[in-house]
């Protein structure tokens, strides 16, 4: 499973890289979807994710901390997860009017010369 989820991320992010180095807009930018996707997976992994544990300890006495799930990882995703959103619709405006004004959707402005 490990290898699964290391597979995932790594593709994830080795696609998000490449497309960030795309000269079209819209290539940039599900480049950066693509690049929160795979560091959201990085975090939510380290947050040893488990299944039917609880997130939060009981108090008193000893607690073995390895039976309990980490919660904070599960909120940091949850909320990069909304800010990641709310940034593309943001980028998708902007390459919109972007696009409006000099009539093209490369990263630079201007097509390339052929």
């Amino acid at each position: 499973m490990e290898l699964i989820v290391a597979l995932a991320i790594g593709v994830l992010t080795g696609s998000g890289i490449w497309l960030l180095m795309r000269p079209r807009s819209y290539q940039v930018i599900i480049g950066l979807c693509l690049l929160a996707y795979g560091v959201n997976l990085f975090i939510f992994g380290m947050g040893r994710p488990r299944v039917g544990a609880p997130p939060v300890m009981p108090k008193g006495g000893f607690v073995d901390p390895t039976a309990y799930a980490d919660p904070l990882p599960q909120a940091l995703v949850l909320t990069a997860i909304v800010i990641s959103f709310a940034t593309t619709a943001l980028f998708l405006v902007v390459l919109m009017a972007s696009r409006g004004a000099t009539g093209t959707d490369h990263v630079d402005g201007k097509d390339r010369e052929q």
